[in-house]
Order: C-alpha cells, then sequence, then structure tokens
C-alpha cells in the first residue's frame, strides 16, 4: 500500500521553460508533418516527397491505393522515408498515415490542387490531390529537397496562342527543389516546354549516360537536356550545389523509362500520335485534349498505357530515393568534415568518469523592473548575457563539484562558440563540434520582476548535429564511463545508440527530458528500459507514461497531496527498469522515487536487478525570494547535476538530495544559469549556515 503524510507547501524550484520554435515545419497551423518524416529531417536523414493527384485523379480506387502504397515501400526499401503530401480537411499534410491514404484514396470530393488551388482549399476546409507545384511547395516548406513524381506538366501544344502552360514549370523557377520524372508526356509541346524550363533558369539534366530528354513513355523525345547526371552520387552534387548556391529555382532530372518497358512505351507513343491526329480532326481543344487523349490512348492499347504508367512511378521512386539518399550521406560528409575540435590538452578518448552529451545555448535573459510587463512597447529591465543548454549546464556543474565530465555538443563556427569556449574554460570540450555554416543555439528569457517566465525564444536546430554517427567516434569513452547523461535536446537516433552502448556495458544512463515535447524521446522505442535515472517533471513523467501507453491524468492536479498521489502512480511503471526516479514538483519540491534501503531511496548505481521494496521520499524546495530570483533557466539543471556529483562520490541520499536543492538556490539567485561561485563547500549540508531543513517524507510505493 502507498501511504503519503500531509507537510506545509515550501517555496520555490523551477525546471525547464517553454520555447517557441524560430522556424515553421511542423508547428506551422495550416502544415502538419507527419512525425516519422519530422523525425528523419531532425536526424538528417533521407526524405522523399511524393504528390499525390495520382491517388486522387490518377487512377481508380482500388488501384490508386494499392500504387501510392508501393510507390511508398520502394522508398523505404532504398533507406529513405516517403512524405506523400495532401490536404486533408483545410491542412497540408506532408506525409500521411496508412488511413489518411485509405481516405484519400476513397474520397470522392477531393480536389485537383495546384498552386492557385492552395488558398480556396485551405480556407473552405476541403481536401484534395496535389500536383507537383502544390508539392514543391509543401516539400520546400518541410525541408525536403527531393520529390518524386511520374511526370511534369508543360507548354501545351499552340500553347503560344493559348498560354496554357503549366503552373509546375514557374514553380520549378521559384522553388529550389529538385524534381525526379520521367519528362513530360508527347502530347505536350516539348521543345517548347524545355524552352521556358531555361527561361526560368531551372537546371534540366537527364539521368543517365546521354543528354536525350525522355517523352515519359520514351527514352527518347528527340531534344536534349542541358546535361546529364550517371548515377546518383552525381546527381546529389548537383543538386547540392544548387541548394549551396541559394538559388531560388529548381532541378528536373529526367529519367528515361526502364528497357525493359520500352517496347510498351514505343506503342503507347504511336497511341498518342493517333489520338492526336483524332483531337484535331474532331475539333476537341483547350482542357478537353489531355483526358480525350489518355481515355482514347488507354482503349488503344488495351490498359498498357496504366501499367506502363505504374511502372515509370516505381522506377522514378527507386531513382529518386538513391539519390535523396546519396544526397543525405553528401551533406552529412560534408558537416562531419567541417567540424573542428578547439585544442586542448585532453584527447578525444581522455578518460572520464561522467560523459554529458546534450545542448550548448548563448542564453540572453531579459528581466522587467515593473509588476507587469506591456507587449508591443518597451519595457524598463535589464538585460544579460550568459551561458546555458541543458547539457552544458549539467556539466559545468559537475565539473566546478570535483568531476572532469566529458561534454559532447555540437555549436556553430561563430562568435557566439567563441564566447562559449572562452567561458568553459574550466571544463572539458574536447568532445564539442564547432560547425562551419551553423549558428550555435540561442535562448532568449524575458521574466517578470517576481521571477516568473514570460516567454522564450530559442534557436536550437545546431543540437540536431549530435548525430549518432558523430557521438559514436566517443565509444572508449562512453564504455569506460561511470554514468552516461543525455538531455532531450539531442536526436532520437543518437539516444537510441547510446541506451544500445550502456546495455552492452552495464553502464548507468540519467535522461534528463529537458522539456514535455523531448520528454518521449527514449520511450519510443525499448531504449528507456536501459536508462537507470531519469529527474522529469510531473507534466514530462505523464508524457513518459502516456508514450508507454499507460491512462494518465488529463489535467495536473494543483494540491500537493494530489501532485505525490499522481508522480508515485507514474513512476511505478518506469520503476520496473529505472532505478530511480528524481521527480521535480515546482515550488512543492523533489520526490525521491526507488529501491528502498534502510528506510530511504537508494541513489548508489545499480550493478544488478533491483531486488527491494519500491518506495518514495519527498523534499521541500529551500525558500526563495523573488527579489533574489534571477535566472529561472538552470535551477533544474543544477539539482540533476549536483545529485549525479553526490551519488558518484558516494554520499547517503540525503546528503546528495541536499546538495541538489542548495544547487538550484545558488542557481535561481545568480545570472548564470549554474553559478559561478559553486564549490563542494557550497553545497556541503554540513557546512551551510541558517538552513531550516524539513524532514522528507516518507511513502511505501505498492508492489503489486
Amino acid at each position: 500500500m502507498m501511504r503519503i503524510l500531509k507537510r506545509p507547501s515550501a517555496l520555490i524550484l523551477r525546471r525547464g521553460v517553454t520555447t517557441y520554435q524560430s522556424t515553421l515545419g511542423k508547428k506551422d497551423s495550416l502544415f502538419r508533418v507527419h512525425p516519422s518524416v519530422s523525425q528523419a529531417l531532425a536526424e538528417n536523414k533521407p526524405v522523399v516527397a511524393l504528390e499525390s493527384t495520382i491517388i486522387t485523379h490518377g487512377m481508380p480506387y482500388p488501384l490508386n491505393l494499392r500504387t501510392a502504397k508501393e510507390v511508398e515501400a520502394i522508398v523505404r526499401a532504398e533507406g529513405a522515408t516517403p512524405a506523400t503530401v495532401a490536404v486533408i480537411d483545410g491542412e497540408v499534410h506532408v506525409g500521411l498515415s496508412s488511413e489518411e491514404l485509405d481516405h484519400l484514396a476513397q474520397c470522392k470530393s477531393s480536389l485537383k490542387v495546384s498552386r492557385r488551388d492552395l488558398p480556396y482549399v485551405i480556407s473552405k476546409s476541403l481536401s484534395g490531390g496535389t500536383t507537383v507545384s502544390a508539392t514543391m511547395i509543401a516539400a520546400h516548406r518541410a525541408g525536403i529537397p527531393v520529390f518524386v513524381t511520374g511526370g511534369i506538366g508543360g507548354v501545351h501544344r499552340d500553347g503560344e496562342n493559348s498560354l496554357d502552360i503549366s503552373a509546375d514549370l514557374t514553380e520549378l523557377g521559384r522553388t529550389p527543389i529538385a524534381v525526379v520524372s520521367a519528362g513530360v508526356k508527347s502530347i505536350l509541346d516539348i521543345g517548347r516546354t524545355l524552352e521556358f524550363l531555361e527561361t526560368q533558369g531551372v537546371c534540366v539534366a537527364t539521368y543517365g549516360a546521354s543528354n536525350n530528354f525522355p517523352a515519359f513513355f520514351s527514352p527518347e523525345s528527340g531534344f536534349t537536356s542541358a546535361y546529364h547526371v550517371c548515377n546518383p552520387e552525381e546527381a546529389a552534387k548537383l543538386i547540392a550545389s544548387t541548394l549551396s548556391l541559394g538559388l531560388q529555382s529548381g532541378v528536373l532530372l529526367a529519367v528515361p523509362i526502364p528497357e525493359e518497358h520500352a517496347a510498351a512505351g514505343q506503342q503507347i507513343e504511336e497511341a498518342i500520335q493517333a489520338a492526336l491526329t483524332e483531337a484535331s480532326d474532331t475539333g476537341v481543344t483547350g482542357r478537353d485534349v489531355t483526358p480525350f487523349i489518355l481515355q482514347n490512348v488507354n482503349e488503344l492499347t488495351r490498359g498498357k498505357s496504366l501499367q506502363a504508367n505504374i511502372a515509370l512511378i516505381h522506377n522514378n521512386a527507386k531513382v529518386g530515393s538513391q539519390i535523396a539518399c546519396a544526397l543525405s550521406k553528401q551533406m552529412n560528409e560534408k558537416t562531419l568534415k567541417s567540424k573542428t575540435h578547439l585544442p586542448g590538452k585532453l584527447s578525444r578518448d581522455s578518460e572520464s568518469d561522467i560523459v554529458v552529451i546534450g545542448g550548448i545555448n548563448v542564453d540572453f535573459i531579459a528581466k522587467g523592473k515593473t509588476k507587469r510587463l506591456r507587449f508591443g512597447q518597451t519595457n524598463t529591465g535589464s538585460v544579460c548575457q550568459s551561458f546555458g543548454g541543458v547539457g552544458r549546464n549539467i556539466a559545468d556543474s559537475l565539473s566546478r563539484l570535483g568531476h572532469r565530465p566529458l561534454l559532447i555538443s555540437a555549436t556553430g563556427a561563430d562568435s557566439n562558440s567563441d564566447a562559449v569556449f572562452n567561458y568553459c574554460k574550466h571544463m572539458n570540450t574536447s568532445g564539442v563540434a564547432r560547425i562551419e555554416e551553423q549558428s550555435t543555439a540561442t535562448y532568449c528569457a524575458v521574466i517578470t520582476e517576481s521571477g516568473e517566465l514570460s516567454i522564450g525564444l530559442g534557436d536550437m536546430d545546431v543540437h540536431q548535429q549530435i548525430t549518432e554517427q558523430y557521438v559514436s567516434q566517443f565509444e572508449k569513452s562512453l564504455s569506460s564511463a561511470t554514468l552516461v547523461c543525455l538531455d532531450g535536446n539531442i536526436p532520437v537516433s543518437t539516444i537510441n545508440y547510446v541506451c544500445s552502448v550502456a546495455k552492452k556495458h552495464n553502464i548507468n544512463v540519467w535522461y534528463e527530458p529537458t522539456d514535455i515535447e523531448k520528454a518521449c524521446k527514449p520511450f519510443l522505442s525499448d531504449a528507456w528500459k536501459s536508462l537507470s535515472y531519469s529527474s522529469p517533471n510531473l507534466a514530462e513523467l505523464c508524457i513518459m507514461n502516456k508514450t508507454l501507453g499507460v491512462e494518465t491524468p488529463a489535467e495536473l492536479p494543483s494540491t500537493l497531496d494530489e501532485m505525490l498521489c499522481i508522480a508515485v502512480a507514474l513512476s511505478r511503471p518506469l520503476l520496473e527498469h529505472l532505478h530511480c526516479l528524481v521527480v521535480t514538483l515546482g515550488a512543492n519540491g523533489v520526490l525521491l522515487c526507488g529501491e528502498h534501503d534502510a528506510g530511504t531511496v537508494n541513489l548508489k548505481p545499480k550493478k544488478q536487478k533491483r531486488k527491494g521494496q519500491l518506495c518514495a521520499l519527498h523534499y521541500p524546495t529551500l525558500t526563495v525570494t523573488p527579489e533574489e530570483t534571477m535566472n529561472v533557466s538552470g535551477a533544474g539543471d543544477s539539482l540533476a547535476g549536483a545529485l549525479m556529483a553526490g551519488i558518484l562520490q558516494g554520499k547517503d541520499t540525503d546528503s546528495c538530495v541536499r546538495m541538489g536543492l542548495h544547487a538550484a538556490r545558488m542557481s535561481l539567485a545568480s545570472q548564470h544559469p549554474i553559478a559561478p561561485i559553486l564549490t563542494l563547500d557550497s553545497v556541503d549540508p554540513n557546512k551551510v549556515q541558517n538552513q531550516n531543513w524539513s524532514q522528507p517524507v516518507f511513502m511505501w510505493i505498492d508492489s503489486n
């Protein structure tokens, strides 16, 4: 049974802040990026965009659904992540779930959505399949550089008089996306199409050994591309050059029909020419020409045109995915080559009992001098620069408390990183990469006179460069460490890699969630079972459980007793594998949950599977007045760092927690996330004077 004793509440311990992303992407209200796509993009893995008019207007059901799923399967088989684009109920989706694909394939009211149609379809909350132009817009918005389709639109015959020119061509002239297609159909004016693309500044290259520009079903149209690329690597270099130059135009990569389908392609082309002649003879004009020809061609070829169409799309998906993978590899290799390390006394694999992997930020803290901040005008206050980032903060705290942790992180190669390294001279930063063409992470917090956070803004993109590939260079240090600390800013794949190393070498891992959006990362797989410690707040603890499918409360409790009940109940499932949970409760203190040992929670690094009964200890915080509060961004990190220091120094649980609470109090009263005056003596419970400690509240946790 679980027993909770009542005790008076106490004052301040804040940890973590909510930030607003500096970029759009998945947080944009009109654009929704599927989690698999956003994760792949964040981890610099290859993604291939796919259009959806082939689903809504290109084929009948269920052939359209089967083809769409086959194409996505081909992309995955080549090592990339598919991102089918469509508009569903007024929102542009980049990447569709299986259920959304099913819905789109059967939806009879779907519209054909080009650039011009996007505003209307969104304003009316309608659904539709995206054409080449609309798909390019969505892919570029999400940060996907490679897009695969069957064929693009072009200049229609007699287009010099009718001005019937596809929006695909102008989109290629203003959106930096690589479009992989089988060229354009011979029902169009291919010569004028290529001339128009040249005018738009679009680089056109044939994929293969020659410059012959394909005509969809035929490997040769009678026209040539300006250039050709022989393989995925050459194509990737062409795309990378376009992106590096900052050109606002795209690249068209024309893939000829495979040889095994060339014979059928020739038959189809002959049928197209016959249909064109019939259309001219019968007076079919304008928008009626294309459907008339396609229907006639399908009849003349007895369905072979549709089969060849599907084969072309399959081939384009394969080639496009190979190009996307080659591009991703080249960009990642370029990033690794551009990384430089500051010269230091310590080598990369210098021995350390602790390894910390996480973010480094330059923080700007603005504190108002009035009780209420007025938005839209200048407020009086003070602004100071400091150096933060969860990983950096914890490593800083440990460094000031008698340890020499190896910090693995990433910054830009800019003036902000110069300032960071100058400030962090007391730390082992030999594992920090400085990356060209990246900005050092920055964070700006505006707090009120009373110390409450008003708003926070963060630019943290560089944290995604702390990749599995980079961290694996330090495996020797990881495998020999007593404790490895991970912060939630690093990519999921990096977390999974470190957890696999920890499992192999029986290493204790501490996971610091950083915020509710990142708390779930280890729990997306079985990686969390390799964690030993974690320090979530109550909201983050809820997310962890929710990710595992455990029922959580709809709203967080407001009273201390309710908080303790919920925290204990939600800690129980995680303690099946974790050794200890440190649940921070803001102004209500800290709750330790773990194995019972002589009337307290056992914090010692685990060496074997837990045997004892579970219990919890609730500690109140140390009082900090609003006037004393200078910085709310580092208290939780100071607590975690000091707890780790005490654990590694073999101190008893009570001393470890009191060290952490003292460090947190010092952080709140400092302009810096980690107080520069932090030392072992300054947090030693036996040496700190004038502190009226409240006794912790002990609770049993039901093991059944």
